[in-house]
């Protein structure tokens, strides 16, 4: 299961209450915030990260190693995965909110929602809930006309309160990286957000250092900026804010020709035996049916048999690695249905941009996410298996369908650039990829929003 400490920059109440919907505990049913007139003071948000980690550290330490947590009538021995500080709330002096994805030794990551009290470093847990287990919500949050929240079975919640905005959604999306220290020259490629038929973007605002150009990855259709760096540009922002209206996407025709590499292996999206195998075996009796009808089957399939958990060697889109483990997240998921599809003969891409909160207006983002698409029938049919995984009311809407709350990044695995990487083809694109005299490094990259 996962765990998160939740808290967003300082905010007036009627902000936080905008982020709480999206991680919230709290064992009463009802929960009143009243405005308080006296000024909030300013908290640095790292501090708050930090007092988070120490007090897990300090309760740790008097448990074997393990946090507990109670859920039910059993307490959980948990350890640490991610304090998500897209997230981080104050909710007035000394008092924050906070969601953290903790796991068990079995890899079951739990969302763990957190009311604390006190001063960084000092704080102390007053509410525990779980709230998520391996990504499925047990409860979300909605907030009734008196301005007060209550907990809503999942089953009950509308489609807004599960991630979705369906017909048209409008929202300023930041992309902010921090260049590392810098010794030598460095190199650094990042996806660029294009207009296409589902979105329009315009680039508001943009800071870059250094010298850099937009190069084309003209099979894919990707735009990517390209950054050569020195020394100078060590701890500087790159910043790219764009507006950006997006339209729900459904079923859709493309007049192009059809690529024959998405019926091709790429180099961790294998096409084979292995794969066909396991898509007959998901087909079963279906296996005269459409092509329609067989992308359902793998679909289902993979709903059925996956798990979502962001634990061990996840995240590389590697459909072996998911095949083995029946785990990983949203890259693993829709590489192995691209595997299986492209196995039987079902021409299948992937993309990867990020999702945008339907109920908040303004915040953090949590990473990257990926889907993918099938042709069938003369159409190209959305797909969001791992959405579809963790909200089982929405399974049928994420066959066929993506809300108009995201943007797209990038298109395609194995992206050939140039000039590109030394360590060759970029297996997918959301954040930067950045090379230090020839060798791979890493730059803080977050993502943030306001609609």
């Amino acid at each position: 299961m996962k765990k998160k400490l939740c808290f967003a920059p300082l905010i007036v109440f009627f902000i936080f209450s905008l982020t709480l919907i999206s991680c919230q505990a709290e064992k009463k049913e009802t929960i009143q915030f009243k405005n308080k007139t006296a000024p909030i003071p300013k908290v640095d948000i790292a501090d708050i990260e930090e007092g988070i980690k120490a007090f897990i550290t300090n309760k740790a330490a008097e448990n074997d190693g393990f946090f507990l947590v109670k859920d039910d009538n059993k307490f959980l021995r948990l350890q640490l995965v991610r304090v998500h500080t897209e997230y981080l709330s104050n909710l007035g002096p000394n008092s924050h909110f906070a969601c953290v994805d903790l796991a068990d030794t079995s890899g079951d990551v739990y969302d763990v929602d957190f009311f604390m009290e006190g001063k960084p470093g000092e704080m102390e847990v007053t509410e525990t809930t779980v709230h998520k287990l391996n990504g499925k919500p047990f409860y979300t949050w909605k907030q009734k006309p008196d301005k007060t929240w209550h907990r809503l079975p999942v089953a009950e919640a509308s489609n807004l309160l599960l991630g979705v905005i369906e017909g048209e959604d409008q929202f300023q999306f930041n992309y902010e990286v921090i260049l590392p220290t810098i010794v030598g020259k460095a190199k650094m490629w990042i996806p660029v957000a294009i207009t296409d038929d589902f979105q329009e973007v315009e680039l508001a605002k943009q800071e870059i250092p250094g010298k850099h150009e937009i190069i084309k990855d003209i099979a894919n259709n990707n735009a990517i900026l390209f950054l050569d760096l020195t020394s100078e540009e060590s701890g500087k922002p790159v910043t790219l804010v764009y507006n950006v209206k997006r339209k729900e996407k459904g079923p859709y025709e493309d007049a192009s020709e059809m690529d024959p590499r998405y019926l091709e292996s790429s180099a961790l999206m294998p096409v084979g035996r292995r794969f066909r195998e396991l898509a007959l075996e998901a087909i079963g009796e279906k296996k005269n049916d459409s092509p329609l009808m067989q992308a359902r089957a793998i679909y289902d399939y993979i709903i059925d048999n996956m798990k979502y958990m962001k634990y061990g060697d996840y995240g590389k889109g590697d459909s072996i690695y998911a095949c083995d483990t029946k785990t990983g997240n949203c890259t693993e998921f829709h590489s192995l249905f691209i595997s299986m599809a492209r196995s039987v003969g079902i021409p299948a891409r992937f993309s990867i941009g990020a999702a945008i909160p339907s109920d908040r207006d303004e915040g953090g983002i949590d990473g990257y996410h990926c889907w993918a698409e099938f042709y069938a029938e003369g159409k190209w049919w959305p797909v969001d298996i791992s959405e579809g995984n963790k909200y089982t009311a929405l399974s049928t809407y994420y066959f066929g369908r993506h809300p108009a709350n995201r943007v797209e990044l990038s298109r395609g695995r194995d992206l050939a650039l140039n000039p590109g990487p030394e360590a060759g083809p970029v297996n997918f694109m959301a954040y930067p990829v950045l090379e230090i005299d020839g060798k791979s490094a890493v730059a803080k990259t977050t993502f943030s929003f306001t609609r």
